[in-house]
């Protein structure tokens, strides 16, 4: 044997040796129940601690490190229940349900809300995943007085929900991303009620929000202001990004969960080749840090050393997951091990709690609203609820698989 045999030899010896002293990657399966049983543990936790405080649900940490809560008018009150139905539909036990329809009684109020477009995330988050898995009458009366109350904050002559009702001087008629999310909960409400006009008002506001609140690069805005008279825009902005013409990071997540539900829910192709796009931003920008766990901002100044945003992975990953099992090319596979990647990151000790610790929440390391110093690298309840959304319609997907 000459020597550049013995080289060739020593190196495939190397390389095989090297293969096989690396440690075997945690089965997906694996990451997933260990994620779902953690988030039960802390759920309960948390819902023991609030269950004498009357009203009350779990928010964030203050800034002296102690449990923030709220009532239902704040908008994320709808989160916290929800996660107890998924934790119910995870593991049916008698105190999970006690639970999950303990709080969200709490938040039967909100019905008859009519200054807020979160309604959507409000009712549809709790009482919706309740109703889906109780089928209980009285949940479904409760999100149809709701969907007539949000009804009233759409403008014909926009086409839109109008979201904020502050800043008049300088906003007309103000639609945030984040409203994408409200239109599943006027899709349900048609169907539960057979008034097509919540469809309607879903399609128009889903085709508003795709021609002007996004870039060249499909990149969304936080903010589109539009003219009452003309119902064309006339400002497009930010409220918790880093710029105007900054990418936030959790807006895009809204973005790309919001348009991959309106085509399961429409089929209209336009939805899906949109959400197509917004997740090859997402998931080929070059500030995308390598555990897929995003900046809170991808434009933000001072990157790699600015806070992290784990509540937009946990809506990135559970729209991608979804988007993976509607897109039907041979990009759904990318979509699918993205988020998988994502799952794994959050579902390790940098970013999952330790049992009894993080005030009880799972998710470390969110980012509410940096530019207003508010919630920043604390945890949040809808960081907690798409987290538990994105394990479960995972596991059901493998399981799918399975059968």
């Amino acid at each position: 044997m000459n020597k550049l045999s013995h080289s060739v030899l020593w190196i495939v010896t190397v390389l095989v040796t090297a293969c096989n002293i690396q440690p075997k990657q945690e089965p997906i399966e694996e990451v997933i129940d260990r994620g779902l049983k953690a988030s039960t543990e802390q759920a309960l936790l948390m819902a023991k601690e609030l269950e004498t405080q009357n009203g009350r649900l779990p928010k964030t940490i203050n800034k002296e490190g102690k449990l923030e809560t709220s009532d239902y008018s704040w908008w994320c009150s709808g989160f916290f229940p929800g996660e107890l139905w998924y934790l119910y539909e995870y593991n049916p036990t008698p105190e999970m349900k006690k639970y999950a329809e303990m709080y969200t009684d709490r938040v039967e109020e909100v019905k008859h809300i009519t200054y807020s477009h979160d309604v959507g995330f409000m009712l549809y988050c709790s009482y919706g995943n309740g109703y889906r898995l109780t089928g209980k009458p009285e949940y479904k009366d409760v999100m149809l007085t709701g969907a007539n109350s949000l009804a009233t904050r759409y403008d014909e002559r926009v086409g839109a929900i109008r979201s904020w009702d502050f800043n008049k001087k300088i906003w007309q008629f103000p639609v945030i991303i984040d409203n994408m999310m409200n239109l599943e909960f006027f899709s349900w409400a048609s169907k539960a009620s057979g008034d097509d006009r919540f469809r309607k008002m879903a399609i128009s506001h889903a085709d508003k929000t795709m021609l002007h609140h996004f870039r060249d690069d499909y990149s969304c805005y936080h903010v589109v202001s539009y003219d009452t008279i003309t119902g064309m825009p006339h400002k497009k902005q930010t409220h918790q990004g880093a710029a105007d013409e900054s990418a936030w990071a959790r807006g895009q997540a809204w973005a790309l969960y919001g348009f991959t539900m309106m085509y399961r829910e429409t089929g209209k192709p336009d939805y899906l080749n949109h959400a197509k796009h917004i997740a090859s931003f997402i998931m080929n920008h070059p500030n995308m840090p390598v555990d897929k766990i995003p900046y809170w901002d991808f434009d933000a100044p001072g990157i790699p050393n600015v806070p992290r945003d784990a509540s937009a992975a946990a809506i990135m990953a559970s729209a991608l997951i979804e988007l993976s099992q509607l897109d039907k090319s041979t990009e759904a596979k990318s979509y699918l091990d993205f988020a998988e990647q994502q799952i794994r990151s959050l579902t390790s000790p940098d970013y999952l709690a330790a049992k009894g610790t993080n005030c009880n929440f799972a998710l470390m390391h969110s980012t509410g609203h940096f530019p207003g110093k508010s919630e920043v690298d604390v945890p949040l309840s809808y960081a907690d609820y798409y987290y538990v959304e994105a394990l479960m319609r995972l596991r059901n997907q493998l399981k799918n698989k399975s059968l």
